[in-house]
């Protein structure tokens, strides 16, 4: 169990959490509009809520690409959403010296699946004292996952989220091993199930210039992984996913985002009896 602001993640009482926002920081009215309508389905049904968004996405496929209005702006936002809707936010850390100062800001540090094996970002992150989500690496197996929980927890660290969404197959291709979520489970920390990266193609699958997905499959996947059991779930959503900024192929729409959330939860509630 791990306890963020408010929300209790993994809680004996069997609740489902939500992290949910836009991929990267586009505007604050864009967060506003996301903060305000997942925050009025989160406690219509009764939903944990933390809100995700990017100030800064560094691996972008092309060094083109819309990264982000850097961190002070974008911490600007996130202090903003969490001032007006009391929600706690959630963003990534890339390099040790961003960590203090994002500390600072939000409730959970939150390390990208590439850098989820460096341990100087780890220790970093996890000496702030802050909540930190660590996405396996789509080049890991669950198993592996045990080297990064030590690593956190050495740094006297105990509130960690581990994350999965899809391994690499082939080529541009990512699969998600059901089997994987009780078996990161096992490691002793709430598992998050993140099902837009999960459903995503790398670039060179759109054309060379930006990740494509399968958009169709979110609730597939989100189902499936309710099913099999997971702690939160981590999902990007925009109002139009088309015009996004950022991942504009993966992430769910708005509107679409409560019907998923009413199955998933009547799903949980069977799993957890």
């Amino acid at each position: 169990m791990v306890q963020i602001d408010k929300v209790i993640v993994g809680g004996p009482a069997g609740t489902l959490t939500l992290i949910a926002g836009p991929c990267v920081i586009e505007s604050l009215d864009l967060c506003r509009e996301v903060a305000q309508g997942v925050s009025a389905m989160a406690s219509a049904l009764g939903v944990g809520y933390i809100f995700k968004a990017s100030f800064d996405k560094a691996n972008r496929t092309a060094g083109s690409s819309f990264r982000g209005h850097g961190m002070d702006a974008g911490l600007d936002v996130l202090q903003t959403i969490k001032r007006e809707f009391g929600i706690p936010v959630l963003t990534d850390v890339h390099e040790t010296w961003q960590c203090k100062p994002v500390a600072e800001v939000c409730d959970v540090l939150q390390i990208p699946a590439f850098l989820c094996r460096q341990t100087d970002l780890l220790i970093a992150a996890a000496e702030t004292g802050k909540a930190v989500n660590v996405k396996k690496g789509q080049f890991l197996a669950p198993w592996d996952m045990k080297n990064v929980v030590r690593k956190i927890e050495e740094a006297g660290n105990r509130s960690l989220l581990l994350t999965e969404r899809g391994v690499t197959f082939g080529y541009n291709t990512l699969i998600v091993d059901m089997t994987s979520l009780p078996q990161m489970r096992a490691l002793g920390y709430p598992v998050v199930f993140d099902a837009t990266h999960s459903v995503q193609q790398p670039g060179a699958a759109a054309g060379g210039t930006a990740s494509g997905g399968h958009r169709q499959f979110i609730p597939c996947l989100t189902r499936s992984a309710v099913a099999s059991g997971v702690d939160a779930l981590f999902l990007e959503v925009h109002p139009e996913p088309e015009k996004g900024l950022s991942d504009a192929a993966t992430m769910l729409p708005l509107s679409q985002l409560r019907g998923l959330l009413e199955q998933a939860l009547a799903i949980h509630n069977i799993v957890n009896g």
